[in-house]
């Protein structure tokens, strides 16, 4: 064998196991696409298919063919994974509602000091104010 066909023999291998690979750590949970870009169909199988139980449920690509780049996925393990997923997004859920009421609290802390720090710029204004009168009267018997 020529030794450059060679080389893109190995190197379409290795594209071949590295695709493999992908694929197969992209099922993860009920899948929605296919990376061929085909669509996800529920399958039964039936009695005449002799490898499975009759009545065993899959996920499979519409294109499905046997050669790793299609998901042909069982429908219990794509139903657990999917379960465990939700299960973890609820216990995120729970310790951001749990922290609610807190937030809430130092909001209205916050909102409080807000309003006293308004009103003491506010009075400040009034003094700085009358204390702008007070040297303007100073400057007019001062100088005149």
């Amino acid at each position: 064998m020529d030794p450059a066909e060679e080389r893109r023999e190995t190197k379409r291998q290795k594209e071949f196991i590295n695709m493999q690979g992908y694929v197969a750590d992209s099922e993860y949970g009920i899948l929605t696409r296919c990376p061929c870009g085909g669509r996800i169909i529920d399958e039964v199988c039936r009695k005449e298919d002799y490898d499975t139980l009759p009545g065993k449920r899959f996920f499979t690509c519409k294109k499905y063919e046997a050669d790793g780049f299609h998901y042909r996925q069982p429908w219990v393990i794509g139903v657990q994974e999917h379960i465990e997923r939700l299960t973890k997004r609820m216990e995120e859920v729970e310790l951001v509602i749990k922290w609610v009421p807190k937030v809430n609290n130092q909001i209205e802390r916050l909102e409080a000091e807000v309003k006293a720090l308004n009103q003491e710029v506010d009075n400040l204004t009034g003094q700085v104010y009358n204390l702008s009168v007070q040297v303007a009267d100073l400057e007019k018997l001062c100088f005149d």
